[in-house]
């Protein structure tokens, strides 16, 4: 179809207009050939003739329906006008700042923040096509990313754009992408290193210019490197063109870099403080733009933030800290004042101060910096001249300086940053971002805007080639016919910039001269390329620029300045001072070896997909022109051997004025960054592409029924549009595609329209017809019914007359007469009938009652005589059975104290037999010490020979020294005076100290604790005195006094020592009183014994006597006829029969130990009772035929039955007990020897201790190293020391037999305690002989009952619910009854949670052995190998649900098992016999609930990764409602499909793997509960993963879809219907997206609408319902668009919600869990162990 012949009546153009650019019009009158006008409408009701020839008809606009759409490409009308259009739509009205256009992504600026960029949106887009999902600058990372990946190909994101566009922020989301999805496990942060890095080179490279206030003034391109598991290694940073000239100059409402500014704020630190710098407005470099604060921005946080950043690269403080005095330096050096002297010199004054600190801060020479700022040196041939500087000159040179030390700073910073970043490793591939300048055009335009657009210009090249390379791609995989585009090619421009005499050559040339202007360097300008070169121009009026036509626009460039910028001179003499600073880091800064441009160019290897021209001369590469050109190539070789992104930043408006859309601003941009371009090279071809499945299901209503009913869905297509559009140019059959050329889209959507509203009016004309006749009916209706009762009143009114009314009142009046009168008499003849028949049947009931309550009577006499008898025969029994036990008990509870008495005696005796030893073992030491005394006075006698001796020898010397004899003598007398206060001090606190040991042992260690303290005073005091002495004895150097104190001294040992021995004969004394108690005590014992003998053999007696009586006295025809029902009843009432007979048994048991004399006698009683029981064996084989329903009774009388046939195996038990008593009792005696032989051992120790004066006892420790000490200093001490050493060992001996005597009481008390313990155990056990024997009786009556009844023979065993095994089988029973186990087995789901019950049961035997290590190895066993089986098994979701139900059932049989009450209310009494007895095992329940969390999370998650993949295609693209489709036409962007669509998931499949999951759970035994909750979590993963998807997907918002969405939810409540699981609260997650389908299905126009909304959303958020409504897309042009008003409105009464602003729902959620307790119904004595266990060697107990 012709493109003009679309120009038809109602359809809608765009005409140029100067304020908007476009302006949109609608057709009024069909256009024809050779029509010179279109007549037009426009939107504010003007008409307008629009002039078409010779001027071209003006674009078409795209329908309504296509207005908004994700990409450009996908419009069908692709030109300037519907581009801005559509970005104009989406960027106000939908509040969307990101759209495609083909591959390149448009970001307009929101001046706003945004909750679009958090991590839940990042985890969205991951793994996501680009098509499947808004635009987004995480789509593009992410597909940089995935084709990374995939073909192992280095990608690149290229983000470019004017000042204020956003670029900075474009390229920080993106690096934030690929740190987040690509985190590594190590600990290095290297991602976290990546992201610092941002804001250390914003802070160094960014500025506050009048477009932006955070404008990046470099390009920076960052690598990042990737290993080959594509995780983040490290990055790379390369920059270019940083603008230097900002550090001396800013225009007006600029700023310099933020550096210096956050240096200023943070001045009065004290860290920053040796810097001397103020507020920024005192500094020449700060201030220049009038305003030094950015409103909003604190500069002193930004400050902490850099240096924050700093430290987590691992820049330390000493590096930081150079950083900023270099820094500081050019503020103060800007601040250097220079002085004119005349018009041809200047000079500066050694004392400014700006200047001192510079050259503080430097390390530098005040004078010559003084001097070279005001002066330069020329070197000629011949001669070295030194000129002096104007005012102006030296300005320039302190500013050109100023600028080559921030230069030389910012490359540096950017080095140690990519040291940093460095990494050992090797790289795999790496993705590289750069974020770059656009095309600039200002006022005036300089040196950095001329390399910003030649970099452009490059670029755009590269972009052109890679689109033109894509859309052939495109057309060969299609299989397309390829045909040449003309697209533009910029070579011509970048030739006359960079090729050989360019522009870029000859300023270098000119830079080489030394008289080189910028007037001579235009002039050859002008003279190469006027009239020579259509892309170069002279402006008209201006003699000083030149003109460039660049791809974008014309741009004027001002000559002046470009030779000293491209030259960026500063006089040697200045550098060779910095070079020769003391400042290592700005000396190095001008060394001869500079950084090198590209300091990553040895560990990138890029191979050019492309030939690129080499750089010219090397002689001009010094200029800024050369190095930029060069890094230029580089970073182009390095771009064409990736494969490209592109992100163009838009400015949407100059005041930065939040969704404003400026569209001339805006369409300058598009054409600047190469969107246009795009457009129109797509545009050329085929710009609109559908997929097949797409086509066929948007216009399958174009379709006839003979086309429908063909099966292959591509060859529908083609024959469809062979009909529809006649022209085959038009379209390409491509494979998978079909490729439509411009307007052709349009047009089948103007022809769909017109179906659609054909249809509609057949609709409309059919409804209105029905309305019509419908209503028409009702009226027919209400008229003839109006009609009939008209004409009957009518006829009523004719009919009747007075005579008429008269007869008929009569008629009435004898009617009623005679009706009276025949109801009369009816009545009377049935009240006649009635009163006779109450007669006759009042007597008979009477008559019957009667004879009832005779025969009553009679029988209750007759009751009460059988039952007085009864019960006197009853009596009678009873009272003879009490007699008989308590006769029993009575002998066996004397007999018991009798032996328990002797027991004790006997253990009296023992211990008195001991105690006599040990004092027989005091005597024998005390006449040792005795010995030693004898040879203590030998000894004296011989030392007073030997000082007689030394008498004579020293008497000279005595008195000389007489007098300080004296003074010692002096010292002595108070030493001992003061030593033997002490002592007594010591004995009395020892006295108090043995007083209370029996009382209270804590008050002992306190005192102990004071003694050792004061003991410790005392040897301070006693060093100091020996010290004394010490000196005066050195000074006499004699010993006549040492021998003179010894006599002294042993006269006093004599005196002590006889004391001691006093003491010692007093109280071996006592010993003999001792051994009188002794004696008594063995006289008392064998009284005792006499006693105990003489009783035994009365209770023999009485014992035989008694049980003659008892069994002469049972009678068992007397027991047959007393039995009765309720006894029967009663026989075995809350299973006592059990407990009564263990209770007997242990009693029998205590009797054998008793009677083991009578072995004889009781073997006898134990045959009479084996025939008794054999005896009521064959009666309770009669018995239990009677009551086979009673089974409960059957089942104790079995017990009790084999109990009883099993009792002749008691007596080996009965040995084993006694054996074990005697075990016990050895014991104890060796127990008590081992005391004696230890009280042995202390009472020798005594002489030992008194002989060599080895002190043992901690107490007195301190005081025995003081004597120690004094012996070898002076002999003078010694005795004392001897003396209390004595004493010491006296009182250990004292203690000693206090401590005997007290274990002796302890003892004796400990058995008193246990004599009491067994007597209250035979009380009880008496207690239980009771009811036992109660019970005997009624089981005798019920016997005597059931003597003519006959029942089968019972099983020979009975099971306890124990799994018998050995330990050594733990690993076994683990490895096949947990790691080998399989979960489908049959066998399993016989029983859930069987292997838990195995479990149990083992555990179960190990406490019954009372085995605290067996239990405690089998348990940790256990939970390590559920722990070992989830761990293999991670991913398996049937053994992670097997394992889960397990260990529940586990868990609850240890709770149910525990013998706690809340745990055992709902067991049977079966089940609280099988409690566990002897382990409390809660430690173990909590670490199982732990390990069935961490398996229940596991089971969690593996259910969400099965069914994720299909909840969005299941639930948002999957259409299940027939008709209804969603489909619209998607551009360049969009989601892959086939021909075959059978294979995609639907929501049948989420239904399925559902079903899949319930069933699973339901066989593994899963309780209800646990499965509710998993449900639960299933439920809130659909919903939350869905309503995401749609807020990110614009195409998914339309009323259609929520139709759908809210049908899948139906389907989904239906299948919690069908499986009975409306209780779980599963449906309640799914709130929140029924309630986003219900707001895109409801109406969205008036006030009404809006407050409805405002109700019914109350589980949205305001931001998730104004992200619905912005993002509303009708289908077809019969919906409409939710109007910005509208949105308002919402948004005004949503304000007043308290709600988090998040637009994300966060699918990681897990609500919590909990472990309902549910107690089992399996009884553990049924639970079999199937053979396919291999269990074999397991035994049921």
């Amino acid at each position: 179809m012709a493109l003009a012949e679309l120009y038809t009546q109602y359809n809608r153009v765009w005409i140029p207009d100067n304020e908007e650019v476009w302006q949109s019009a609608e057709i009024t009158k069909n256009y024809r050939t050779g029509d010179h006008v279109l007549h037009l409408l426009l939107e504010d009701g003007t008409e307008l003739n629009y002039p078409v020839d010779p001027a071209p008809l003006p674009p078409l606009r795209n329908p309504d329906i296509l207005v908004g759409e994700n990409d450009l490409t996908a419009l069908s009308y692709l030109h300037e006008p519907a581009v801005l259009h559509n970005l104009k739509v989406r960027f106000v009205e939908s509040k969307l700042i990101y759209t495609y256009s083909g591959i390149i992504l448009v970001a307009m600026n929101p001046y706003k923040q945004l909750p679009i960029y958090g991590d839940a949106i990042i985890h969205a887009y991951s793994g996501q096509n680009m098509g499947d999902m808004d635009p987004h600058i995480f789509a593009v990372a992410e597909e940089a990313y995935k084709q990374m990946a995939r073909n192992n190909r280095n990608q690149s994101v290229i983000v470019s754009g004017e000042s204020g566009a956003g670029k900075t922020v474009s390229a920080r989301y993106a690096m934030r992408y690929f740190a987040t999805v690509s985190k590594s496990n190590s600990n290095a942060h290297v991602e976290d290193k990546v992201l610092a890095s941002n804001p250390i080179t914003e802070a160094v490279g960014n500025a506050k210019t009048t477009r932006n206030d955070n404008s990046s003034r470099f390009g920076k391109y960052t690598e990042i490197s990737f290993d080959q598991r594509h995780q983040i290694i490290g990055a790379n940073m390369r920059t270019y063109l940083l603008e230097k000239s900002r550090v001396v100059f800013q225009s007006e409402n600029e700023r310099n870099y933020h550096i210096f500014y956050q240096l200023c704020a943070s001045a009065l630190q004290p860290e920053f403080k040796h810097l001397k710098l103020g507020h920024a407005e005192e500094f020449n470099y700060t201030r220049m733009g009038g305003n030094t604060v950015i409103e909003g921005v604190d500069d002193r946080a930004d400050m902490m933030e850099t240096q924050k950043t700093f430290t987590l690269l691992g820049l330390k403080e000493d590096f930081q800290m150079d950083v900023f005095k270099i820094l500081a330096a050019i503020l103060h050096l800007g601040n250097v004042q220079m002085t004119a002297v005349g018009d041809e010199k200047s000079s500066v004054s050694l004392e400014d101060k700006h200047l001192n600190i510079f050259c503080e801060l430097l390390d530098l020479d005040n004078d010559k910096v003084a001097q070279w700022l005001c002066h330069r040196k020329i070197i000629t041939a011949s001669e070295t001249v030194i000129k002096p500087m104007t005012k102006l000159q030296a300005l320039n040179a302190r500013d050109a300086l100023a600028k080559k030390i921030y230069s030389h700073l910012f490359d540096f910073v950017v080095e140690r940053i990519n040291q940093a970043l460095h990494f050992s490793g090797k790289q795999h591939t790496f993705i590289g971002v750069l974020d770059i300048y656009g095309f600039e055009t200002f006022d005036v335009n300089s040196f950095e805007q001329f390399c910003i657009n030649y970099a452009n210009e490059k670029l755009q090249q590269q972009f052109n080639l890679h689109v033109f390379k894509l859309e052939q791609e495109e057309y060969m995989k299609e299989d397309i016919p390829w045909t040449l585009i003309d697209f533009y090619d910029n070579q011509t421009v970048i030739d006359l910039i960079e090729a050989k005499m360019g522009i870029l050559e000859l300023l270098d040339e000119e830079c080489l001269l030394p008289q080189g202007t910028d007037e001579n360097w235009l002039q050859k300008l002008y003279n190469n390329y006027i009239n020579k070169n259509p892309f170069f121009q002279k402006p008209k009026m201006s003699n000083t620029s030149f003109i460039i036509q660049h791809f974008a626009d014309k741009v004027e460039y001002k000559s002046e300045g470009f030779l000293e910028k491209n030259r960026d001179t500063v006089y040697e003499v200045l550098i060779d001072i910095l070079r020769n600073s003391k400042f290592h880091l700005c000396a190095n800064f001008f060394r001869d070896h500079p950084v090198p441009i590209s300091p990553f160019r040895s560990t990138i290897t890029v191979k050019s997909a492309k030939t690129v021209v080499k750089p010219p001369n090397k002689q001009f590469r010094m200029t800024v022109g050369s190095k930029f050109r060069s890094s230029l190539y580089l970073l182009m070789e390095t771009l064409n051997a990736t494969t490209p992104h592109y992100v163009r930043c838009i400015k949407p408006n100059d005041e930065k004025l939040p969704f404003e859309f400026d569209s001339k601003r805006v369409v300058q941009q598009l054409r600047a960054c190469g969107v246009l371009e795009t457009i129109r090279i797509s545009a050329q071809s085929y710009p609109s592409r559908w997929t097949y499945i797409e086509f066929f299901s948007r216009y399958s209503i174009l379709m006839t029924q003979h086309e429908l009913s063909l099966s292959d869905k591509k060859k529908i297509c083609k024959t469809v549009l062979q009909r529809l559009i006649q022209d085959p140019n038009q379209y390409q059959f491509g494979r998978t595609k079909i490729f439509f050329r411009a307007g052709q889209v349009a047009y089948l959507e103007k022809l769909r329209s017109d179906k659609l509203r054909q249809a509609c009016i057949v609709i409309q004309k059919n409804i209105r017809s029905w309305h019509q006749r419908k209503k028409f009916l009702h009226i027919k209706q209400a008229a003839v019914t109006i009609q009939q009762y008209f004409r009957g009143q009518r006829a009523v009114r004719q009919a009747i007359t007075a005579t008429a009314l008269k007869q008929a009142w009569a008629a009435i009046v004898i009617q009623k007469y005679c009706r009276g009168y025949i109801v009369r008499k009816l009545c009377q003849l049935i009240h006649v009938a009635t009163i006779t028949i109450q007669a006759y049947v009042r007597g008979f009931l009477a008559r019957k009652k009667f004879r009832k309550m005779l025969k009553e009577h009679k029988a209750v006499i007759l009751q009460k005589h059988a039952r007085a008898w009864l019960a006197r025969r009853r009596f009678q029994n009873i009272r003879r059975f009490v007699l008989n036990i308590q006769l029993s008990y009575r002998v066996q509870r004397l007999q018991k104290k009798l032996e328990d008495q002797n027991k004790e005696n006997h253990g009296l005796l023992e211990r008195l037999t001991h105690l006599a030893s040990t004092h027989a073992n005091d005597l024998d030491t005390i006449q040792k010490l005795e010995l030693e005394l004898e040879k203590l006075a030998t000894q004296k006698k011989t030392s007073e020979e030997k000082g007689k001796k030394y008498k004579e020898d020293t008497e000279q010397k005595l008195s000389k020294l007489e007098k300080q004899n004296a003074e010692l003598q002096e010292q002595k007398t108070f030493l001992e005076q003061k030593l033997q206060e002490e002592t007594k001090e010591m004995k009395d606190k020892m006295d108090d100290l043995t007083k209370q040991l029996f009382t209270d042992v804590q008050q002992e260690e306190k005192q102990r604790i004071i003694l050792e303290k004061k003991f410790q005073n005392e040897k301070q005091d006693y060093e100091k005195e020996i010290e004394s002495l010490k000196g005066e004895i050195k000074i006499l150097r004699e010993e006549k006094i040492k021998l003179q104190g010894q006599i002294q001294e042993e006269h006093i040992i004599q005196d002590d020592l006889k004391l001691e021995v006093g003491q010692l004969k007093k109280q071996a004394k006592m010993i003999p009183e001792f051994q009188k108690e002794i004696e008594l005590l063995q006289t008392q014992k064998m009284d005792v014994e006499k006693q105990v003998q003489s009783q035994k053999r009365e209770m023999r007696e009485k014992v035989s006597e008694v049980a003659k009586q008892f069994i002469e006295s049972y009678d068992v025809e007397a027991v047959r006829s007393r039995l009765s029902i309720e006894d029967l009843e009663h026989l075995n009432e809350d299973g006592e029969l059990w407990f009564a007979y263990e209770g007997l048994k242990k009693a029998t048991r205590v009797l054998e130990s008793q009677f083991q004399s009578q072995k004889e006698n009781y073997e006898k009683e134990i045959e009479a009772l084996n025939f008794k029981v054999e005896h009521l064996s064959q009666e309770i084989i009669h018995l239990q035929k009677l009551f086979r329903e009673e089974n409960d009774i059957n089942d104790s009388i079995r017990l009790e039955v084999s109990r009883l046939t099993s009792e002749n195996m008691m007596i080996p038990d009965f040995k084993q007990q006694i054996s074990e008593l005697q075990k016990q009792k050895m014991d104890l005696e060796q127990h008590l020897q081992e005391q004696a032989a230890k009280t042995k051992g202390k009472m020798k120790e005594i002489p030992n201790r008194v002989h060599h004066n080895l002190p043992e006892e901690g107490q007195r420790r301190t005081l025995e190293e003081q004597t120690e000490t004094h012996t070898k200093e002076e002999k003078q001490i010694d005795t004392i020391q001897e003396i209390q050493e004595t004493n010491n060992h006296l009182k250990e001996q004292h203690e000693i037999e206090n401590e005997v005597k007290s274990r002796i009481k302890q003892e004796a008390f400990h058995l008193t305690l246990e004599n009491m313990d067994l007597e209250e155990e035979l009380d009880m056990k008496d207690r239980v002989i009771k009811k036992l024997q109660d019970q005997i009786k009624t089981l005798t009556k019920t016997i005597e009952k059931a003597s003519d009844t006959h029942v089968p023979a019972l099983s020979p065993k009975e099971y306890i619910g124990m799994m018998e095994y050995r330990k050594e089988d733990e690993a076994r029973i683990i490895k096949n009854l947990i790691l080998d186990l399989k979960p489908r087995g049959v066998v399993v789901n016989m029983i859930p949670g069987l292997p838990a019950y195995i479990l149990f049961m083992c555990v179960r035997y190990a406490d019954y052995l009372n085995d605290g290590d067996m239990l405690k190895s089998f348990m940790s066993i256990t939970t390590n190998g559920i722990k070992q089986v989830i761990k293999e098994h991670a991913e398996n979701f049937e053994m992670l649900s097997f394992w889960l139900s397990n260990t529940y059932h586990f868990l609850n049989c240890l709770k149910q098992y525990s013998g706690e009450e809340e745990f055992m209310k709902q067991n049977t009494p079966r089940q609280n016999m099988n409690c566990l007895k002897h382990f409390d095992l809660s430690e173990y329940r909590q670490i199982l609930s732990d390990l069935a969390i961490r398996i229940y999370h596991q089971f969690i998650h593996v259910m969400e990764n099965n069914i994720q993949p299909m909840i969005v295609p299941g639930m948002l693209e999957y259409e299940s409602l027939q008709g209804i489709s969603g489909m619209k036409p998607t551009g360049f962007r969009k989601r892959s499909s086939s021909i075959d669509d059978t294979d995609t998931y639907t929501m049948t499949s989420i239904l399925q793997q559902l079903s899949y999951f319930y069933s699973t759970m339901c066989q593994n035994g899963l309780d209800t509960e646990l499965l509710k909750q998993a449900v639960k979590q299933l439920f809130f993963l659909i919903g939350a993963v869905t309503l995401n998807s749609l807020f990110l997907r614009k195409d998914m918002c339309s009323c259609r879809k929520g139709m759908q969405i809210r049908c899948n939810i139906s389907y989904l409540e239906e299948w919690l219907k069908e499986k009975n699981l409306q209780s779980s609260s599963a449906k309640e997650t799914l709130e929140p997206l029924s309630q986003a389908a219900w707001l895109l299905q409801v109406k969205k126009i008036t006030d009404d609408d809006a407050k409805e909304i405002y109700e019914r959303c109350t589980s949205l958020s305001a931001v998730q319902i104004v992200k619905i409504l912005n993002s509303y897309t009708p289908i077809d042009d019969f919906e409409k668009r939710v109007s910005p008003s509208f949105v308002r409105k919402v948004q005004a009464m949503l304000n007043n919600r308290e709600d988090i602003p998040q637009l994300m729902l966060d699918t990681k959620y897990l609500f919590q869990v909990t472990f309902p307790y549910s107690p089992s119904p399996h009884a553990l004595e049924i639970i079999q162990i199937p053979s396919s266990f291999k269990l074999g060697f397991l035994t049921r107990v």
